[in-house]
């Protein structure tokens, strides 16, 4: 990749080349699934109550209902994992009969293995039970057939974000889904301007797939740009070792093959996971903190009656901008806005309250405000300001892995800072020893692991703090 010399002064240009961000669609197809999973499980109870009605005259009959609440848990389980309910069931709706009838089927034999072993058999009616199961057959394929109807007209049959990036490859259709010119965004994947990242981010921000049509020669490129976005990314074209492929994917229709590049760090469990944890810790921590954080508040204002908190863009998931919120340790008049110039010690930028919020870490409280608004996490990579360098070289000049890092949002503490990797980054090695460790955390990510380095961070400040 070309190094980039005069990345923090194309702000201007790149706000004219940006474009809206795509709305997410993923809280549109959670509140669907989560109806298709209420409703069937109406229509599973209304089929066996039907049976029961038709075979023994009696409607919501005991025997045929606790036939179908011994059958629902299990069907559940089994429709969970089997994709009945995933984002590809709201988009095919054949594929998404096949797998909730063969959900069924397993169920009712486990559920019928079970009885025959608990000798339970006798208290169900066989022709009812077979009944019910019938109807609950037609019921849910029906249905499937309704809900296919009902995106297609209310949703323009879009369940899914998809963008195709158009960088001189071979032609490519985008389907439900748009097509953009790279060189109408200025995007070009030999470059290291975070300001062309920064807009790179913000396409791909909420797209559910993207797919890249490029020449052979700029294929690497891309793939390494997708990776470090955290998307589902494919490529078009033939198969490739240095491309990293995860995947091939064939497109009939178009007798096109993608190279599936890049999948995001986290499934959506995970990642529902990790908010909550961020939300529980975050949210706890301000309200605990709040008289800590009134009177640090206070005394920077008395200080020098300059503004209490600092506002510092920093790069984020995606590599996408967000505005970092601090407690201003500096002097109004000689902040850093792009972190060129690291502190050091004896600053004499630094004021009075502003060393001391800095050793004990508080100045990087306000940033629990950065994680409830969904910027940030509790645990990730530590952001770092545009114009920080090590051995007087940008970041990614160092290493170009150093793009990857941001596949996750950045953290109030990491794997990197509970292992020491703080402060000033004077050597190379003070970055890539930090990235290794980011890209260590990204690639092996569990709560468990976040609530480990929380409780390493408790115990590192505290020991710092002593000294």
């Amino acid at each position: 990749m070309n190094e980039q010399t005069s990345v923090l002064l194309d702000a201007v240009q790149s706000e004219k080349l940006a474009r809206p961000i795509a709305p997410s669609l993923e809280t549109r197809r959670l509140r669907a699934i989560l109806v298709m999973m209420i409703i069937d499980a109406a229509l599973l109870q209304l089929a066996f109550a039907f049976a029961g009605l038709i075979y023994e005259g009696s409607w919501w009959g005991p025997r045929n209902m606790l036939a179908v609440q011994a059958l629902l848990p299990v069907f559940f389980t089994i429709a969970l994992y089997n994709g009945s309910y995933s984002g590809r069931s709201l988009g095919d709706w054949i594929f998404a009969s096949k797998r909730v009838l063969m959900a069924l089927a397993v169920s009712t034999a486990l559920v019928n293995f079970l009885a025959f072993y608990t000798k339970s058999n006798a208290e169900f009616s066989r022709v009812s039970v077979t009944l019910g199961l019938l109807s609950a057959v037609l019921g849910l394929f029906l249905f499937r057939r309704v809900m296919a109807t009902f995106i297609d007209h209310f949703w323009d049959g879009r369940t899914t974000n998809e963008l195709v990036i158009d960088d001189g490859g071979p032609s490519f259709s985008a389907g439900n889904g748009e097509t953009i010119l790279a060189a109408d965004y200025g995007l070009d994947p030999t470059s290291h301007d975070p300001f062309m990242f920064d807009r790179l981010g913000k396409l791909l921000q909420n797209q559910d797939k993207v797919v890249v049509s490029t020449p052979r020669e700029r294929r690497a490129q891309w793939a390494f740009l997708l990776k470090s976005a955290g998307v589902h990314g494919e490529i078009v074209s033939r198969p490739s070792h240095e491309l990293g492929a995860l995947g091939i994917r064939r497109y009939e229709t178009q007798d096109r093959t993608t190279q599936i590049v890049s999948i995001g760090p986290l499934k959506l469990r995970s990642r529902i996971l990790k908010r909550m944890f961020d939300m529980t810790v975050a949210g706890g921590a301000v309200l605990i903190l709040s008289p800590l954080l009134l009177l640090i508040a206070l005394l920077i204002k008395l200080d020098d009656g300059g503004p209490v908190l600092f506002v510092q863009r920093r790069m984020g998931r995606g590599n996408t901008f967000f505005n970092m919120l601090k407690f201003r340790s500096m002097k109004a008049e000689k902040g850093d806005s792009e972190g060129a110039c690291s502190t050091c010690r004896e600053d004499n930028r630094v004021t009075r309250i502003g060393d001391l919020i800095r050793k004990t870490s508080i100045d990087e409280l306000p940033q629990l405000i950065n994680v409830l608004k969904g910027d940030m996490s509790i645990v990730g990579p530590r952001p770092h300001a545009l114009g920080s360098r090590a051995n007087n070289k940008f970041f990614w000049e160092v290493d170009a892995q150093y793009w990857r890092r941001h596949c996750l949002k950045p953290g109030l503490t990491g794997l990197a800072q509970v292992r020491g990797h703080r402060g000033a980054t004077e050597r190379e090695s003070d970055l890539t020893e930090r990235l290794q460790s980011d890209l260590e955390y990204i690639s092996g990510w569990s709560l468990r692991r976040d609530i480990e380095i929380v409780l390493k961070t408790v115990l590192v400040l505290r020991h710092v703090n002593a000294y």
